[in-house]
């Protein structure tokens, strides 16, 4: 089958030729035929292969076979709006509409995140858009100062839902819903197809067609998957002796927090690798110019947390380093599908210490694989070493193998911590607490520093009068508070909107970031697509 298979009109087929495309993926070949048909569509595939175009170019096509519709000053009425959990995605999936319907002058379109001002994207909305691809918070940020109208929509799009869920989106996703016309189109993509997804589904679409291309949770046959055993202590070492020795250009790095990714961003430029982070404190510019520099080839190392997994899309990257494993097997998946993407072949490479077993373990059991591994001549890693409780933010993690067969993560929430409302034990409800509800769930404010998660250890806090124990490297700095990627946006401030015209609130740029990395090359076909409050 070829895209002329598929309908597709000949302005949208010769943009798909000058891409160098002739065959559409698996998710394209049965997504572009349920588009065109009209009727609402829950579609899930591995990551990289290709659900942005697998809705974009159907999209396109419809649009275009229709009149522009005017809203009541004669300004072209937003038909298709697209919603995306970052801003990077949200830039990723506008370019694909703009490479794909660039031989249709008629349809416009826009991106609207935040961390930006709000004045441009005004100026924007004056003129009049036929396509809207936004981030919730920002879009939200514009209706309620009535900048913008979502009557016209005729066609609505959720990308990326399982990140949507997983940053607790889906009350601005209720808001939204609650804004846009009743009778619609509905689209659902996501990269993985969780039960959780298909609850989501049943809310939000009418009858919908279900397709499912790969089983839950795979990854990639053109990913080399590897473990790499080591010491907690030698793990930079280790990273810079594969790097150098190697002679690896373009090497993605990931880290669980921000602060571990900055101060590994440093580490590496001591020794003479170039490097620099991605991560949602990092302003909008900084995180751009980090892109293209590594997308171009001048920076070597790019060093992200969680949130970039699905902002970070770059032809035959080859190298993808597990730096520290996360806590959420879900998230392994994610971040190694950002190589071996578009049939090309890749490598991915996790550094894991013994405080790493368990997670390790709960990987392999997602995956339903056993990872390979191959210990390095001179980083074997001393087998007299223990494992150690694992900081994460204000939570202390087990993620050792011997942790009693508690799985970070397994009480649903990102930063593997107990459900809100019951205690670290799992057992009686934890006493309210006087802060405001979370970013994504109802409970309150994260537990402090000194609580775990099921079954997990807990910490003493110190006598009066001691001195307070100190933290093992890598480790936060005392007193920080500071969060996890994974877990930034549920806090206690999460859940609250910022002052109408500002980009703090839940945004991207501030602590509460929520989306690494800006995709600067057009979006591939075969790739998915990666804005926010400020995101």
């Amino acid at each position: 089958m070829t895209f002329d298979d598929l309908g597709l009109a000949q302005p949208i087929l010769r943009a798909v030729r000058e891409e160098g495309y002739e065959v559409p993926t698996p998710i394209q070949q049965q997504a572009i035929p349920a588009v065109l048909a009209g009727g609402d569509l829950l579609a899930g595939a591995q990551t990289g292969t290709g659900k942005t175009a697998g809705f974009t170019l159907p999209l396109l096509q419809r649009l275009s076979s229709s009149p522009a519709a005017k809203d009541a000053r004669g300004r072209t009425a937003i038909r298709a709006l697209i919603l995306t959990p970052t801003r990077e995605l949200a830039a990723q999936v506008e370019e694909s509409v703009r490479t794909y319907g660039k031989h249709l002058p008629q349809i416009s379109s826009m991106v609207m995140f935040g961390g930006v001002g709000m004045g441009p994207q005004i100026d924007k909305l004056r003129r009049g858009v036929d396509i809207l691809v936004a981030t919730p918070g920002r879009l939200l940020d514009h209706h309620q100062q009535g900048t913008l109208d979502l009557s016209r929509v005729e066609f609505f799009v959720l990308d990326e839902a399982d990140r949507m869920l997983d940053m607790g989106f889906i009350h601005d996703i209720k808001k939204v819903l609650a804004i846009v016309p009743a009778k619609k189109q509905s689209l659902l993509f996501s990269a993985t197809f969780s039960d959780e997804i298909k609850t989501l589904a049943d809310r939000l679409l009418n009858k919908p067609q279900v397709i499912e291309v790969a089983r839950r949770n795979t990854t990639a046959e053109t990913i080399a998957q590897k473990v790499i055993p080591v010491g907690r202590e030698r793990k930079k070492d280790l990273l810079a002796h594969l790097i150098q020795s190697q002679d690896w250009h373009q090497v993605l790095v990931f880290t669980r927090m921000k602060h571990g990714a900055n101060r590994l961003t440093e580490y590496l430029n001591k020794v003479g690798i170039t490097a620099m982070a991605i991560h949602g404190n990092k302003s909008q510019g900084a995180r751009t110019k980090a892109l293209a520099e590594f997308k171009s080839g001048e920076l070597a190392v790019l060093v992200a947390t969680d949130i970039a997994a699905r902002g970070i899309d770059i032809d035959q990257l080859p190298h993808v380093i597990n730096f520290e494993l996360p806590n959420v097997p879900e998230d392994y998946v994610h971040r190694i599908g950002r190589t071996g993407r578009a049939g090309a072949q890749g490598e991915a490479l996790s550094l894991v210490c013994v405080d790493e077993e368990g997670f390790l373990a709960d990987i392999e059991k997602l995956i339903k694989r056993s990872i390979p591994r191959e210990v390095v001549k001179g980083f074997e890693p001393d087998p007299s070493e223990r494992p150690e409780p694992i900081l994460l933010g204000r939570r202390t993690l087990n993620g050792s193998a011997n942790r009693g067969g508690a799985r970070p993560g397994g009480s649903g929430r990102k930063d593997g911590g107990p459900r809100p409302g019951t205690s670290p034990q799992g057992g009686r409800p934890a006493r309210p607490q006087s802060a405001g509800p979370s970013g994504s769930h109802a409970g309150g404010r994260p537990a402090a520093s000194g609580s775990a998660g099921p079954k997990g250890p807990q910490t003493q806090a110190p006598k009066a009068g001691a001195a307070p124990k100190p933290q093992r490297p890598g480790g936060p700095p005392s007193g920080s508070g500071g969060q996890s990627n994974g877990a930034q946006g549920r806090s206690a401030n999460a859940g609250q909107r910022p002052a109408q015209g500002q980009n703090s609130g839940r945004g991207q740029g501030t602590s509460q970031g929520r989306g690494q990395g800006q995709r600067s090359s057009t979006a591939a076909l075969t790739r998915p697509g990666s804005g926010s409050r400020s995101n």
